[in-house]
């Protein structure tokens, strides 16, 4: 067996340890799920009347893609929790003292969430469905466009694995976390950049978010909000460029924290 094969089997033996813990304890990936639920429904149906769509169109079909992406973004906290708190414990260290793969462990763990992540979208999408929210742009269209939410929250992943071997502490943890908030809405997610003020709205209409939202709105075929410019022209470009971008940077650190986790 060769040494990628096997560091691909090491994963997965951990990958399904992972998912054996959300089995018996479903909590966090249902709250998940509910969480951006409440924030469709708030949005939509509590403040969505009183946002306008830049070049026209109905709100909810231009927020739901906004909320695909952002529930992709926003799961880097639980693999973030969960990495800090298997090193808090010493599981970590077992796994290390174990004849396996340094690359295995990172990788079984952003195997369950990606796992996880797909059956969270899949129900968003059909909830988004079931409230009038309609996939316009072909099948093709859309499939591009769940493999773009995915692609994204594997990037979120190695950067959530990252900062869980770096930060230990729970002010650390927490700060994080709320960190998160403001650079999830600093994005076109519920608003369009061209309706805030011109600096704040070039920051969000760069973000490696509002990327793959936009060019999920492109190709599920609903309002996109842009007038037009670089950005919304070459949306799936960047869509495809920002994670890639984000793994090539953050997956030697992630190698490299491991590796000094070990000494």
């Amino acid at each position: 067996m060769t040494a990628v094969a096997a560091t691909l089997r090491q994963s997965w033996i951990i990958t399904l340890r992972d998912l054996k813990h959300w089995q018996r304890e479903p909590w966090t990936p249902v709250f998940s799920v509910l969480f951006s639920v409440m924030l469709v429904l708030m949005f939509g149906y509590l403040l969505g009347g009183a946002i306008t769509i830049p070049g026209g169109g109905d709100y909810l079909p231009y927020l739901l893609p906004g909320i695909f992406a952002l529930s992709m973004m926003f799961g880097i906290e639980a693999t973030m929790t969960a990495v800090a708190n298997d090193t808090k414990k010493g599981v970590t260290d077992r796994f290390r003292a174990l004849p396996i793969s340094g690359a295995a462990v990172p990788l079984g763990r952003a195997g369950a969430d990606l796992l996880n992540s797909a059956v969270e979208l899949t129900v968003l999408l059909v909830g988004g469905v079931l409230i009038g929210w309609r996939a316009t742009g072909g099948v093709g269209g859309t499939l591009l466009a769940v493999a773009l939410l995915l692609w994204f929250r594997f990037a979120m992943l190695v950067i959530g694995v990252f900062l869980g071997l770096t930060i230990r502490g729970e002010g650390g943890v927490t700060a994080v976390q709320v960190l998160v908030w403001p650079a999830g809405f600093l994005s076109n997610a519920f608003v369009a950049p061209e309706s805030m003020p011109a600096w704040l709205g070039l920051v969000a209409e760069w973000s490696p978010l509002s990327a793959t939202a936009a060019a999920c709105r492109q190709l599920f075929g609903n309002p996109t909000g842009a007038s037009g410019g670089f950005v919304a022209d070459n949306a799936v470009l960047l869509a495809v460029l920002w994670p890639a971008v984000l793994v090539a940077v953050f997956t030697p650190l992630t190698a490299r924290a491991y590796r000094r986790l070990a000494r």
